[in-house]
């Protein structure tokens, strides 16, 4: 499984186009062959998939019961707007309008890499989340992290 590093940002063209900054791009080797898919997050943002780890999503998606009604709905909006995308030759991907406006994307973008994901947020939504840092980030560590989990300082 792929883990991205980093923060980029990145402007979109009068086309709705962002270049793949270099740093990223010598992330996604495959990206080039395999293409990626992009999805909405669960804020206001946009996230990136390899297409391999899209695929495992969608693995695990397929195994949960479809009969219960909130499965469906969950699977529904989870995935209500996935598209792949490409990169040109320019090394620049095309944002699809529905998901920019879902964002509210319009020129500046910051793509923040999570793990085996990268989020796609509008540079001022992006800013705002980072503005509402908790007061006390040690207690939510400890809170989200405790429990017996090996810590970084160790």
């Amino acid at each position: 499984m792929a883990h991205f590093l980093g923060e980029f940002e990145c402007k979109l063209d009068v086309k709705g186009r962002m270049m793949i900054p270099s740093g990223l791009k010598k992330q996604l080797p495959e990206a080039e062959k395999e293409g990626l898919v992009i999805n909405r997050g669960f804020e206001k943002h946009l996230v990136i998939y390899t297409r391999k780890e899209w695929e495992k999503i969608v693995e695990d998606l397929s195994k949960l019961n479809s009969y219960e009604k909130k499965t469906r709905e969950f699977i529904r909006y989870f995935t209500r707007g996935a598209s792949e995308l490409s990169l040109d030759a320019a090394g620049r991907v095309l944002l699809p309008k529905n998901l920019q406006e879902y964002a509210g994307i319009t020129t500046e973008v910051v793509l923040a890499c999570q793990f085996n994901k990268i989020e796609v947020w509008a540079q001022e939504a992006y800013d705002t989340q980072l503005d509402n840092e908790p007061e006390n980030f040690a207690r939510l560590a400890e809170e989200v992290m405790g429990g017996g989990r090996r810590g970084a300082d160790e």
